[in-house]
């Protein structure tokens, strides 16, 4: 089947994310999706495996949330939230702030993600700012960590990330450590913020599974004794939730199963369904407050054009209605069960040297020296699946709403290819 000409076109203009256009396989063409179906322009039909990177949490064209954002459309598609503010809005910081960790009280809308980090970071630094402690400047954050691709973002992930190496130069230095993991390495990192704590803002980290880092877990001891010694030493607390958010790791939050509300949480990715672009930050009263003054220059500045844009806002209520509505607690754990199930056959295969499970999240760790990700790229697309390998990593993080069906199809195939 020839390919259409929007196709043949716009591929001589478009560059891709994360891709060495010289060398990679040319993108596939997709016309239209549906549930876990990725529709082709050839005809094939591959069952996502990733959610579109981890967003369509309840499949893609899910009719409540398109109904909803339909009926925004007709009404008001943008208003700027500058002196302005709308129903759909403030609605969702109201539910937003009712399912999140108690305390997370004020929210501020932003159009991705990663500008939700941004904005975290901002507020933390502002924040100490109009304690009058603007030495307090730096954050700490982990290998292995992610935190998005703006500059602020890319500060506080690894710095040995693949991704972010080429701006190691441009980004502000900060405090990276590992992931403390026992108690030599707790005095370790406790002697450090001990040492440092006139300089840190802040600790960002993702909670329990570092995502693009290699879906690397850590346990929710861990998390809230990190959390513990950050509130010792007077550090806000950041928790970026965009991957692990709305039950991703079995939870709605994955601060949640630790116990801790956080300072300052970050929202994005499956906040809206997968079905159009917004990223919140939520804080906690006595940081809203610090914001509170006579003094203009308390105030935050900080303001995205589609902040708060009302078809993002609509989808948000809509996602999170479903959440209301359906069993999603119950699809997560049977996802996990057949995750735990299926693919712990993998690790007795060549070249595999872990295999993990948590939530809706599986993933089969490989000997890097034995790794091709668009090799196996191309032989899962062969399967009919849609999985996207990265680093030594090949994951699975479906849709929740997957049907068993489906779920089998990925988890066979992860089998299968592995296998040779």
């Amino acid at each position: 089947m020839s390919l259409p000409e929007w196709y043949t076109n716009g591929s001589k203009h478009i560059w891709l994310p994360y891709t060495q256009m010289q060398t990679a396989p040319a993108p596939l063409a997709v016309v239209s999706t549906r549930g876990t179906d990725i529709h082709l322009a050839d005809g094939r039909v591959l069952t996502d495996g990733i959610a579109s990177w981890w967003s369509c949490c309840h499949g893609y064209n899910h009719p409540h949330i398109l109904e909803s954002v339909e009926r925004q459309l007709h009404t008001m598609p943008h208003i700027m939230f500058g002196g302005l503010v709308h129903e759909p809005a403030l609605t969702l910081a109201t539910r937003l702030s009712s399912i999140t960790p108690e305390g997370l009280n004020r929210v501020f809308f932003s159009d991705s993600g990663s500008v939700a980090v941004e904005v975290a970071l901002k507020i933390a630094l502002q924040y100490w700012r109009n304690r009058a402690k603007p030495h307090k400047d730096r954050f700490i954050c982990f290998n292995d960590g992610y935190h998005g691709d703006t500059l602020g973002a890319m500060s506080v992930s690894d710095p040995e990330h693949s991704l972010h190496k080429a701006f190691r130069s441009a980004v502000i230095k900060q405090y990276v450590v590992d992931i403390p993991a026992d108690e030599y390495a707790f005095a370790e990192f406790d002697s450090l913020l001990a040492a440092e704590q006139g300089n840190i803002a802040g600790i960002i980290i993702e909670p329990l599974v570092q995502g693009a880092g290699g879906m690397r877990f850590h346990s929710v001891d861990v998390l809230a004794e990190i959390h513990r010694i950050a509130k010792k030493y007077d550090m806000l607390f950041i928790a970026d939730e965009i991957a692990t958010g709305f039950y991703r790791t079995g939870s709605m939050f994955a601060c949640s199963e630790a116990g801790i509300t956080p300072d300052i949480m970050c929202l994005g990715k499956a906040l809206t369904g997968g079905t159009i672009t917004l990223g919140a930050t939520l804080v906690q009263d006595e940081i809203f407050n610090a914001f509170l003054s006579d003094n203009p220059d308390f105030a935050f500045m900080h303001g995205p054009t589609f902040m708060a844009n009302p078809l993002a806002c609509a989808a948000a209520n809509a996602s999170l209605d479903l959440f209301e509505r359906e069993p999603v607690a119950q699809q997560v754990e049977a996802i996990e069960r057949h995750l735990s199930e299926t693919l712990e056959a993998c690790s007795d295969m060549p070249h595999v040297t872990d295999v993990r499970v948590k939530g809706a999240i599986g993933a089969v760790q490989m000997d890097p020296e034995h790794f091709d990700k668009y090799a196996l790229r191309e032989k899962f697309i062969e399967c009919g699946v849609w999985v996207r390998p990265f680093k030594d990593i090949v994951y699975l993080m479906p849709s929740l709403s997957i049907t068993p069906e489906h779920l089998k199809q990925l988890t066979d195939s992860v089998a299968a290819v592995l296998k040779g």
